[in-house]
C-alpha cells in the first residue's frame, strides 16, 4: 500500500524527458504530451531535432486532433540541445535510441550524472536485456524497461519490465504514469530476451517462415491465413483465453499431435538468413518474402496507420 501511494504521489506535477526524437522518441513524446505531461526532449542529431516538432505535429494530424489542439500539445514539448538539459528537472525519463548496448550504456551513464537522484529511469528496447543496459548505473533500483511498440503513440500496450534490482515503487509509478496517459502496460516480471510480446510475435514468425521453406505453402497465403482467420480475433480474443474456449482438453488433444512437427530448431531459418545475404531485405529493398514496389509498400503502411487510428477511435468511443 505504501509503495502504491507513493507511486501515484510522484506521478502528480512531473516533467518528463524523452533522450532520443526518432520514430519512437516522438511518439513516446506525443503520448506523454497529450495527457498533459511537459515533455523535454532531445536527439545527439540536430536533424532529428529540428523535425521532431514537424513529426509530431503530422502524427497528430492523422490521429484527427485540429490544429489548436496540437499547437497547445507542442507547447507541452520542450526540445533540449543537450541530455544534461533535458533530464535536469525530470521526475521521468525514457530512453528511445538505437538498439546498440554501449550507446544505451553511455547515456545512461550520462543521464545519471545529471538527472535528479530519484528519477525514474526506463529504457525503450525490443528485445535487449535491460539488466545488462542498467549495468553500470550506481543506483539500479530505479531503472527498469518499457517496451513501446511501434507506433508507440497508436499502440496502447507497453510492457514494464523488472530487473532483479529495480524496486517495487519504480514499478507502481511506470505503470500509473503510463495508464494516466491512456497506455495499457504489463508488468513483466523477469528480465528475459524478447519480454512478451517479441517472444510470441517471434514463435509464429519462425512457423510462418518453416512453412514456406519447406514448400507446404507460399509467403501469400502465410499471410492471407493469419489476416483472414485467427488474425481477426486476436484483438478481442487472446491465446489462453481462446484455449479456455475450446477447452484445455481440447488443446492438449491438439498439442500432442502437432507440437512434434512445430518449427523448433534454436537458430533461424536457412530461408531467412539467405534472404539477408542475397540482399532481399524486405520493404526498403523492393524484396524480402514477397516483392514490394514503392507504391506497394507506402499503401501498406497508410492502411496500418488508418487501421490503428480507426480501431484507438472504436477502443475509445466503447469506453466513454
Amino acid at each position: 500500500m505504501a509503495d502504491t501511494r507513493r507511486a501515484e504521489a510522484m506521478v502528480k506535477n512531473l516533467q518528463t524527458a524523452v533522450i532520443g526524437a526518432g520514430l519512437m522518441g516522438h511518439g513516446i513524446a506525443l503520448t506523454l504530451a497529450r495527457a498533459g505531461q511537459y515533455v523535454a526532449i532531445t536527439d545527439s542529431i540536430p536533424e532529428a531535432r529540428a523535425a521532431v516538432a514537424g513529426r509530431i505535429a503530422d502524427s497528430l494530424r492523422l490521429m484527427g486532433e485540429d490544429e489548436a489542439r496540437i499547437e497547445r500539445i507542442l507547447r507541452k514539448i520542450e526540445i533540449f540541445d543537450t541530455v544534461p538539459g533535458a533530464v535536469k528537472n525530470a521526475a521521468f525519463i525514457f530512453e528511445a535510441a538505437p538498439e546498440k548496448m554501449a550507446l544505451k550504456q553511455a547515456i545512461f551513464a550520462e543521464i545519471e550524472a545529471y538527472a535528479p537522484a530519484d528519477a525514474i529511469l526506463a529504457s525503450n528496447t525490443s528485445v535487449m536485456p535491460i539488466t545488462e543496459i542498467m549495468s553500470g548505473l550506481r543506483v539500479k533500483s530505479r531503472a527498469l524497461g518499457t517496451h513501446w511498440w511501434n507506433p508507440p503513440h497508436l499502440i496502447p500496450l507497453v510492457e514494464v519490465i523488472r530487473t532483479a534490482d529495480t524496486s517495487e515503487a519504480a514499478i507502481e509509478a511506470t505503470m500509473s504514469l503510463l495508464m494516466d496517459a491512456g497506455k495499457t502496460p504489463v508488468r513483466v516480471e523477469k528480465d528475459v530476451p524478447g519480454f512478451i510480446g517479441n517472444r510470441l510475435q517471434h514463435a509464429l514468425w519462425r512457423e510462418a517462415v518453416s512453412l514456406v521453406e519447406r514448400g507446404i505453402c507460399d509467403a501469400e497465403a502465410v499471410d492471407t491465413v493469419v489476416k483472414s482467420c485467427f488474425g481477426r480475433r486476436l484483438a478481442v480474443l487472446g491465446p489462453l483465453e481462446n484455449a479456455d474456449l475450446v477447452g484445455t482438453d481440447l488443446t492438449l488433444d491438439i498439442h500432442n499431435t502437432v507440437l512434434a512437427d512445430l518449427e523448433h530448431r534454436p537458430g533461424p531459418s536457412p530461408l531467412l538468413e539467405r534472404l539477408v545475404a542475397e540482399g532481399k531485405l524486405g520493404m526498403k529493398s523492393g524484396e524480402g518474402f514477397r516483392r514490394w514496389t514503392p507504391e506497394d509498400a507506402k499503401r501498406l503502411r497508410e492502411k496500418v496507420a488508418r487501421h490503428l487510428i480507426r480501431l484507438e477511435g472504436l477502443l475509445n468511443d466503447n469506453e466513454a
